[in-house]
């Protein structure tokens, strides 16, 4: 049965595929967020930032393409702390019952979610680019078709790990939980820190001291830091603040991804094992 993850892993993406409105809104939401949310507050945010000095040495792109990175962060994030509802679902129907009581390892179940959870992920970061790149936004641009490819590559590593990460968090509330309104209120109380201390919406540089410490050691932090290395470049202007990514800092922010999927993982793991399903 080493390959008993897999079975999880199909089972789930044949769910999501045949659940054809969850499908629908999954893949049209964020990019309807990325249309309207991000349209408005660009116009808003140029149009206050009209009157800053462009820093030549840097190119300048729109709060459009800041932002972008952000929301692809973002859609990753609710996908994957919402990607363990399957398992309280599966729980208060008695199909874990019947799962965990079969050969295949209890940590397989974890590892099924996890890949099923990364794929959504991959395809929802690929329908927010693409329709980005129609709205205006500017990725990859100078980018010669390798240089895209090495992008590509590097943002799905980058989503796929931070994606692990959430979905072994998730799984490990839903097998704790009992209630899908109890799980529901713990994912919304997680949602919102690590979405609001995080640079994926605006510059983290004016935060206060305490919430500037907060995002450093917040993984969306460093996800939406690798999303526009690869994406924008590593060396940019945008709403008046000059970025510059080295790459040992963006290998570092992804070895931080790397450690906190891994300690995911551990917990997973460790409620999984402790875990009693009648």
């Amino acid at each position: 049965m080493r390959t008993g993850f897999l079975t999880i892993y199909w089972r789930d993406m044949l769910r999501f595929v045949r659940f054809r409105t969850l499908l629908f809104a999954s893949l049209v939401q964020p990019a309807l967020w990325l249309a309207f949310f991000g349209i408005a507050m660009s116009n808003n945010f140029e149009r206050l930032t009209s009157t800053l000095p462009v820093d030549p040495n840097a190119r300048t792109v729109g709060y459009l393409t800041f932002i972008g990175a952000g929301v692809i962060a973002m859609t990753t994030l609710f996908t994957s702390l919402f990607g363990g509802t399957v398992l309280l679902f599966d729980k208060n129907w008695g199909l874990m019952r019947e799962t965990l009581s079969s050969p295949i390892p209890r940590i397989h179940v974890i590892i099924g979610i996890g890949l099923s959870g990364m794929t959504k992920s991959f395809i929802q970061a690929a329908v927010i680019m693409g329709f980005g790149l129609l709205l205006g936004v500017q990725f990859f641009e100078g980018y010669t078709p390798m240089q895209i490819v090495y992008s590509l590559i590097g943002i799905m590593v980058f989503v796929g790990t931070f994606s692990l990460g959430f979905l072994f968090l998730s799984a490990a509330i839903a097998i704790t939980m009992e209630s899908p309104e109890g799980m529901q209120a713990v994912i919304t109380l997680l949602t919102m820190p690590f979405f609001f201390t995080s640079n994926a919406l605006y510059p983290v540089n004016s935060f206060p001291p305490v919430l500037r410490a907060l995002s450093i050691i917040n993984p969306l932090t460093h996800l939406v830091s690798g999303i526009r290395y690869f994406a924008i470049g590593n060396d940019f202007s945008a709403i008046g603040i000059r970025y510059i990514y080295a790459p040992g800092e963006v290998f570092i922010s992804y070895l931080a991804l790397l450690a906190f999927a891994g300690i995911m993982f551990l917990i997973a793991r460790w409620r999984f094992s402790k875990v009693t399903v009648t």
